[in-house]
């Protein structure tokens, strides 16, 4: 499994040896999930971060009617993790399923604290991967409270351009918090929108 895809994501941030990067990479773990595997599951404690070498995950929650909440994508050059387990070593709430074969590397909690003992300059860049997560997270909660369906998902569409014609609709609409038919509905209506507007 290629490791030149999260050397590329660390050095865009920090500045590495060669030594420094090949101690890093002696600490990640390789792993392939099957379409529909789950990585992490509520309640769990989440004790790794997971970077997308090849394929897609998606994080989502599931309320007391059933109905799934998708969170956040990780396609291929993201990391993905349940924040809030992995920092306070506590049972998530996030669900972490492959959406398709997928290839990951992962770091786990413990390596990474060793990490930070090693090569200092790695607390700076998971410090700008956590407040990167944590203001797309709270972007995401404003959006959901003040913006419409169209909105939203021309939202997705920013965040996650590589996804728009690849994922199911049904997992776009997880995401945008709407139901499935609601969705073609929406995108039915965007189209003759838009047809109205080039006569």
């Amino acid at each position: 499994m290629s490791t030149n895809l999260i050397i590329e994501s660390i050095t865009r941030h920090i500045r590495l040896s060669n030594e420094e990067k090949e101690h890093f990479i002696s600490l990640l773990q390789p792993k392939i999930y099957k379409r529909k595997d789950f990585i992490l599951e509520d309640g769990q404690v989440c004790k790794y971060s997971y970077f997308v070498t090849a394929g897609c995950l998606r994080g989502f929650t599931v309320d007391h009617n059933g109905f799934e909440h998708v969170l956040n994508f990780a396609p291929t050059g993201w990391w993905i993790a349940d924040m809030y387990s992995l920092l306070t070593q506590k049972p998530g709430i996030l669900n972490i399923e492959a959406l398709e074969n997928t290839e990951v590397l992962l770091l786990s909690k413990s390596r990474q604290e060793k990490l930070y003992h090693d090569i200092p300059q790695f607390e700076r860049f998971f410090r700008i991967i956590t407040e990167n997560s944590l203001v797309s997270y709270q972007q995401r909660l404003i959006d959901n409270l003040s913006l419409t369906a169209e909105e939203r998902y021309h939202n997705f569409c920013r965040r996650y351009p590589s996804l728009i014609n690849t994922l199911p609709k049904k997992q776009i609409a997880a995401y945008i918090g709407v139901t499935p038919e609601f969705f073609s509905r929406m995108q039915r209506q965007m189209l003759t929108k838009g047809k109205k507007q080039q006569d």
